[in-house]
């Protein structure tokens, strides 16, 4: 899968950079021209449209680059001159001049169009680089562990937002985090960075989970403390599979708890939620970490509360845990992505459109190997 399919269904690659024009745009210009040429020609002598046809250049800006549009004018020059077999210089000058000085600014325009354009594709594709290279594209596995991720920030054209995930391989086994942190868009981006370069760090370093979840709460309070009233939080939840055990350890900083996904059922996993991170707490609470045995064919769905906070039209949440073991039951058992994909689908559906959903929304299956 793609990273693009990975971030969201409903965009192709590279959708940060726009558009392009729409065919009937393009195609307008030479329509009103045609139109306008042949009305000349049917209409008596007395009704004069010639002049109409200067409305094809401004129209032309808004579409085609600056020599299109001088082409086109110079067409529009012509125009006016055959109905009747009158050549241009027998025009009169003001009504000429006039002509003339519409085509120009209308090349003028269409220049500072393409080149606005190309600046601002220009800014997006390093903004798209920068975000992307902030929350990478997942493998589809990661040691034991197959793995899919999808994304979609609740501010259209951002890659990243508010919510992260991230799958790591270390000595203690294959470690996984989906978290939340405070705000949305770009203000939450550096707050996102910070916790995915901690959380690697503690994947290499710390032996067990309450070490990691550690090391995420001390990483928010510095970073907080830097900043006069910054207060800056996070809720999280942190699963490990070690190499050597078919057993999933989670643990639950203030987060929604993952789905297992067994057979045709689908269940929350029952975890004692530690406080969010950033609340300095995470080495004097004690961290809970809850251990379930993996069977053969077993799935987790990681979340964050964008999915289960959305709403429908009466204002209900969307009932994830009843809704998934259908979506699952649609899907190849092997394809994770298509799962998360078949959620967020119906998540949109759910909340009549994409629109509705209102936060950001992140999902991470992991699927257990051997």
């Amino acid at each position: 899968m793609s990273s693009a399919r990975a971030r969201g269904a409903e965009e192709g690659p590279g959708w940060l950079r726009g558009t392009p024009q729409p065919r009937w745009l393009r195609a307008l210009p030479a329509v009103i021209l045609a139109v306008l040429t042949v009305a000349q020609i049917v209409t008596p002598e007395t009704l004069e449209l010639g002049y109409f046809v200067v409305a094809v250049t401004p129209v032309a800006a808004l579409a085609y680059g600056p020599l299109s549009v001088a082409v086109l004018g110079c067409l529009t020059l012509l125009t006016l001159s055959l109905p009747y077999g009158r050549r241009i210089w027998d025009v009169e000058t003001p009504d000429l001049l006039a002509v003339v000085v519409v085509v120009v600014l209308s090349v003028v325009i269409a220049w500072v169009r393409t080149r606005r354009e190309q600046q601002l594709v220009t800014v997006r594709t390093v903004a798209e680089a920068a975000q992307l290279a902030v929350l990478p594209p997942l493998p589809s596995s990661v040691g034991r562990v197959r793995c899919a991720g999808l994304y979609r920030s609740a501010q259209r054209g951002l890659l990243v937002g508010g919510d992260l995930y991230d799958v790591r391989e270390g000595p203690y086994g294959v470690r996984a985090l989906v978290a939340d942190v405070q705000g949305h868009g770009l203000e939450a981006v550096a707050t996102v960075a910070a916790l995915l370069g901690a959380f690697r760090e503690a994947v290499l370093d710390e032996e067990d989970l309450a070490g990691v979840a550690a090391r995420l709460d001390r990483r928010l309070v510095v970073d907080s403390a830097a900043v006069e009233h910054a207060e800056l939080f996070a809720t999280a939840v942190v699963l490990e599979c070690p190499s050597d055990e078919a057993v999933l350890r989670v643990v639950s900083c203030g987060h929604p708890p993952p789905l297992l996904l067994r057979g045709g059922t689908a269940r929350e996993l029952t975890l004692d939620p530690a406080p969010p991170l950033g609340l300095g707490l995470a080495g004097t609470v004690p961290v809970s970490i809850t251990s379930v045995p993996l069977e053969r064919g077993d799935r987790v769905l990681a979340h964050t509360d964008g999915v289960t906070e959305a709403r429908d039209a009466s204002g209900a949440f969307y009932p994830l845990a009843q809704r998934l073991p259908e979506l699952a039951a649609s899907v190849p058992r092997e394809d994770l992505m298509a799962l998360n994909e078949a959620v967020r689908e119906d998540l949109v559906r759910f909340a009549g459109k994409a629109e509705n959903v209102h936060d950001d929304v992140a999902l991470l299956a992991l699927g257990h190997i051997g």
